[in-house]
């Protein structure tokens, strides 16, 4: 099996997916700053804490492991943060991958999963929407991913580097055991966010009611995150197995609204969600949904729990009984 660099593994969806990857038989080293990540989802194992724009430190961990292949999650992960700080997102997204890219080449690693995501999109002009789609992005947030995107196969033609980018929707839930969860500081995800409402905190902002849509709010496909980790470890085969690079939605091609989800918050815990609308958010597009026929006839993916309910359910268990302390939420 690989010996597989993760960076970002101490954030929410890189954490869940060192988890699939031991499951699956790899060695995992777990590179983060811990800015954004967790001790506690390191689970032992080789951890390196440095930022993943340092080179140097970057080339001798591929060098002393023996890497052979990367997944990327280290990254700035706000919409509404790119939109005010646009140089804090170049910076790291952009330019931390191009660090770890030139590490990988110099170090003669030549396979990488690349955590990108739907907002490459930007505005939908179809629904679901395919790999093909145009990309647009209406953020910076968006732009960085698809910066990064358009680099990769650069690299491959100069000098061998496949790559598989996966396009994520909307991520949620918790690792089933109640291992792992999702604890961003300050939190800006939907399900979260509804149980801090429902727990004492702040009522759930909800940005616009005025969207084309049935209930006026967003639409956005929701993915468990054990289903978004299991695309990665099939990535990795695909391309350990010389598949071909490429691009590929994670999604279940199901939407739900904002409303929806609180409706299911509510049934779920059994409690009213305090809500106030406040105005939409600039750079959030009014529908967001995947078509995955790609990644479920190259990969054989299937989204195996990424029903609604059983999202907020792992989420909600783990928001009970989970660790919640430390560093805040996971990048990526």
């Amino acid at each position: 099996m690989s010996t597989v660099l993760v960076t970002g593994g101490a954030g929410y969806i890189g954490s869940h997916a060192c988890l699939a990857l031991r499951e699956a038989g790899h060695e995992v080293i777990v590179y983060d700053d811990l800015s954004a990540g967790h001790r506690d989802a390191l689970f032992g194992g080789v951890f390196v804490q440095a930022d993943v724009r340092d080179l140097k430190t970057l080339r001798r961990t591929l060098r002393e492991h023996r890497v052979s292949a990367v997944m990327h999650f280290a990254s700035l992960l706000s919409v509404a943060d790119s939109i005010c700080d646009p140089i804090g997102y170049y910076r790291n997204n952009v330019e931390g991958a191009l660090s770890l890219l030139e590490a990988m080449v110099r170090e003669a690693v030549g396979v990488l999963v690349f955590s990108s995501s739907a907002a490459v999109y930007g505005d939908p002009e179809l629904t679901p929407m395919p790999e093909g789609h145009p990309t647009r992005p209406v953020n910076a947030y968006g732009e960085t991913k698809l910066a990064v995107e358009r680099t990769l196969p650069h690299y491959e033609l100069a000098y061998g580097l496949r790559s598989i980018s996966l396009r994520y929707f909307n991520a949620g839930g918790a690792d089933p055991s109640g291992r792992l969860g999702e604890a961003h500081d300050p939190e800006t995800h939907l399900i979260p966010r509804a149980f801090s409402a429902i727990s004492g905190g702040s009522e759930l902002e909800i940005f616009g009611e005025d969207y084309p849509t049935p209930d006026g709010t967003c639409l956005r496909d929701f993915v468990h995150v054990k289903d978004l980790a299991d695309a990665h470890v099939r990535s990795l085969a695909w391309l350990e197995g010389g598949g071909a690079s490429g691009s590929y939605n994670v999604g279940t091609g199901r939407s739900h609204s904002v409303r929806q989800v609180v409706e299911t918050v509510a049934q779920v815990t059994g409690r009213r969600v305090p809500v106030v609308v406040v105005p939409r958010r600039v750079g959030d597009p009014s529908s967001l949904v995947a078509a995955s026929d790609r990644i479920q006839r190259d990969l054989d993916w299937k989204p195996a729990h990424s029903g609604l309910r059983e999202i907020v359910e792992s989420a909600w268990q783990w928001h009970l009984t989970g660790w919640h302390g430390g560093a805040g939420g996971g990048a990526a």
